[in-house]
């Protein structure tokens, strides 16, 4: 798989992309991960690549022209364009696991008071958003949505069944974890996890999931 940010800030992307679970799925072979300089493809001498918005109000507006020749230039057969924004689908495990199986994804981060919504109408394929809140830079929502697709490619993590048991790819929270020491400050492990009953740790656990999401994400349920 391939993952391009398109982004003014490619700095914050590099090292982010560079280190744990990110770097390893390079390493491996697995994933191609590349933070983009959107101004490489800005005209002018200042490299500009946002503008006052019509109609007025506060801010700037990302521009459309620079963006459309990138995309122009890097989208090849088969390439699905993502654009971070506020506005976009609520993006969940169910879409990462989707985009995880994409051969090349390109990632529009946007920025300042937003993107020209034309890029939005005819030029992308999705919009994303990653939460009910918005960010200064468009790049930090691009790297938790690079993050959590590339840990789904087999192969990126060193055990295979850490997907399945993650949070929402059950439909449920998960349940609580536990390691040494057995005992810590009197907080101890519940007995049935020491007890060497698979059947009764696994009925356990999939109790204490149900209660998690019942209290805290009703709505999952």
């Amino acid at each position: 798989m391939r993952i391009q940010i398109l982004t003014i800030f490619p700095r914050i992307c590099e090292s982010v992309l560079r280190e744990s679970i990110l770097k390893r799925a390079q390493e491996k072979g697995l994933a191609m991960l590349e933070a983009v300089d959107l101004r490489v493809w800005a005209t002018d001498k200042h490299r500009t690549t946002d503008d006052a918005p019509y109609g007025g109000g506060p801010g700037m507006v990302m521009k459309i022209e620079p963006i459309a020749r990138a995309l122009d230039d890097l989208r090849g057969e088969g390439t699905r364009v993502l654009l971070m924004s506020p506005q976009g689908r609520r993006f969940d495990q169910k879409l990462a696991e989707a985009y995880s199986r994409e051969d090349h994804l390109i990632l529009v981060a946007g920025h300042y008071e937003g993107v020209d919504q034309r890029v939005a109408d005819y030029l992308v394929d999705d919009e994303i958003s990653i939460g009910d809140y918005v960010l200064t830079n468009g790049a930090l929502a691009a790297l938790v949505v690079t993050d959590a697709i590339v840990r789904l490619i087999p192969g990126v993590l060193g055990d295979e069944g850490s997907t399945a048991q993650d949070s929402f790819s059950s439909g449920l929270l998960d349940y609580p974890h536990y390691t040494r020491p057995e005992n810590f400050r009197g907080w101890k492990v519940p007995d049935v996890l020491l007890s060497g009953n698979h059947a009764a740790i696994e009925a356990w656990r999939r109790k204490r999931a149900v209660e998690i999401t019942e209290q805290r994400r009703p709505d999952l349920l």
